[in-house]
């Protein structure tokens, strides 16, 4: 439990939030939100206690125990990747240190004796003799294999690290949890072990996420940071988006009576209440729903980007061959022999275990790289591509303006028009005038997004389109693929966004693929397909 009472935190005249008064329970998992900027963060920092609000309090549960998930991937290098999941359990790990020490006496007096008695039946009530085992499953389940258990954690890739130090967060049990983007660097595969942990989970999780799937697999609650408030909200992020969405068309229809809205909202409620209770998510969720008060829904002040496709013209009837690619980097084959064709109204998402094979291949029909065998044809006459590398970098090495950016891939120069595209991604005033070398990641992707709109393009082509996007942009982005009348391929660690928008997987393995026409849900649980996965990623 973690009760919060009159809290408020600003920096200088800006208040982030204030007069913030709740208690998190155990059971319950608040999913948290706000757009960039808004404090997500540093209500996380703020809570963890390791930064100190302006006023207020913050209380746990008699006993309780707090884990945080380390954003400093550097900080337990010279440790073992097995003492550093230990370490998650404070209390634990200084009562091993402090035995290992008395142990290690040469003059063992009878005080030393006595004083390991008692640490030992310490260690026992603690269920230590099960601590290196238990680390063990959850570093295995986080994709971290046995031979990798007791490396130094400076030998890690940083990838590796991130999921080390998830499973020292998790370690123990820990009475609340806190997630920062708890996500990050992880597979599909890894996402959804983490959401099946945590919907299992009966003590108290806050975490801030972008995925959205993954917010609705294991979020009881949303917590949401919007007008310099901190509201919560009973449901998952779907729910909130949905309702706010319908709270603003609302807002916006000025002639229609408040019992005519008030009926809507409730009928709009029990519908999503209904989906609830058929979800894997308890029912409690759905008598949640029920009770809430209708004057809670309120729109968003959010500002989602215009992200518009227009394809030119309609493809052709050839789009794509593929015949016999292979790829690999220092030897080691990424994907071989890939033969594939894509038709009219394919949406297709590309899938690895290495996603360096998707990259590889992106790159390739993209005519940036060349295969170690195999070739590709594109429709000549018909098609018009527009691609989202997934390294961006070296459009961004320039002192030009966003402006002068922007011009260098359109055909028309004029400012109003360019402006326009600037706009539609939520640069206004004078962030047109930023240097491109300056921007965010998140920044930087919208300008690409930019660029990408401007080819009227009718196939699309994207290599992790959501990362260091908000949860507004790939909203926005996602609602747009999935009208887009045109051909998309694209890779992708947000499940949503593969769910709702693709309708034909390709799996690249170092031993052919994959390809199937169904959907990302159906293709994770057909025993046919794991089977086939099973076989080719075999060494």
């Amino acid at each position: 439990m973690i009760a919060v009472n009159n809290l408020g935190i600003q920096f200088g005249k800006r208040i982030l939030f204030q007069d913030v008064n709740m208690k998190f329970t155990p059971g319950n998992c608040y999913g948290i939100i706000g757009a960039n900027g808004a404090g997500k963060s540093t209500l996380m920092r703020i809570l963890s206690n390791q930064l100190s609000p302006t006023h207020g309090t913050i209380t746990q549960g008699p006993g309780e125990r707090m884990s945080v998930l380390e954003q400093d991937h550097f900080k337990f290098d010279e440790f073992t990747v097995m003492d550093t999941v230990l370490q998650g359990h404070t209390a634990l790990w200084d009562i091993m240190k402090e035995k290992e020490a008395i142990y290690a006496k040469e003059d063992f007096s009878d005080a030393d004796g006595i004083r390991a008695s008692e640490l030992e039946e310490k260690f026992a009530e603690m269920e230590g003799w099960n601590a290196e085992s238990d680390a063990a499953m959850l570093l295995s389940g986080l994709g971290i294999k046995e031979d990798k258990h007791y490396m130094l954690m400076r030998d890690l890739s940083g990838k590796e690290k991130v999921r080390v130090l998830l499973a020292k967060a998790l370690f123990g049990n820990p009475d609340n949890l806190l997630l920062d983007e708890p996500t990050n660097d992880l597979d599909l595969d890894t996402v959804a072990w983490l959401e099946n942990y945590l919907s299992n989970c009966e003590n108290t999780v806050l975490v801030v996420s972008h995925d959205r799937h993954f917010l609705d697999a294991v979020s009881t609650h949303t917590l949401d940071i919007d007008y310099n408030k901190v509201t919560l909200f009973a449901g998952n992020y779907s729910f909130w988006y949905e309702s706010s969405q319908l709270a603003l068309r609302q807002q916006q229809q000025q002639n229609k009576k408040a019992e005519e809205k008030r009926k809507e909202l409730l009928e709009f409620i029990q519908r999503f209440s209904a989906n609830v209770a058929k979800s894997k998510q308890t029912t409690s969720r759905k008598k949640m729903l029920e009770k809430l008060n209708i004057e809670e829904i309120q729109p968003s002040s959010r500002r989602y980007p215009g992200i518009i496709f227009t394809p030119q013209r309609e493809v052709g009837n050839k789009i794509l061959e593929v015949h016999g690619l292979s790829a690999s980097v220092d030897g080691e084959i990424l994907f071989k022999d890939v033969n594939f064709q894509i038709e009219k109204g394919d949406k297709v998402a590309f899938l690895s275990h290495d996603p360096r094979a998707m990259t590889a291949l992106f790159e390739i029909i993209n005519g940036n790289r060349k295969p170690d065998s195999g070739s590709y044809d594109w429709g000549q006459t018909t098609i018009t591509t527009a691609y989202l590398p997934l390294d961006n970098s070296t459009f961004f090495n320039t002192d030009l303006n966003l402006v002068d950016w922007l011009c260098q891939f359109s055909d028309d120069s004029s400012e109003i028009y360019l402006k326009g595209f600037l706009g539609k991604m939520l640069f206004s005033g004078e962030e047109v005038l930023k240097k491109a070398s300056v921007l965010s990641g998140g920044e930087k992707m919208r300008c690409m997004i930019a660029r990408m709109m401007m080819r009227d393009a009718n196939t699309l082509v994207l290599d992790s389109p959501t990362n260091h996007l908000d949860l507004e942009s790939i909203q926005a982005f996602n609602n747009t693929l999935q009208a887009f009348k045109g051909i998309v391929l694209m890779s992708s660690h947000d499940h949503e966004f593969i769910q709702t928008v693709c309708n034909r997987i390709i799996e690249l393995t170092p031993n052919g693929i994959i390809d199937k026409m169904m959907d990302y849900d159906d293709y994770i649980t057909d025993e046919k397909v794991l089977a086939a996965r099973e076989r080719l990623y075999a060494k």
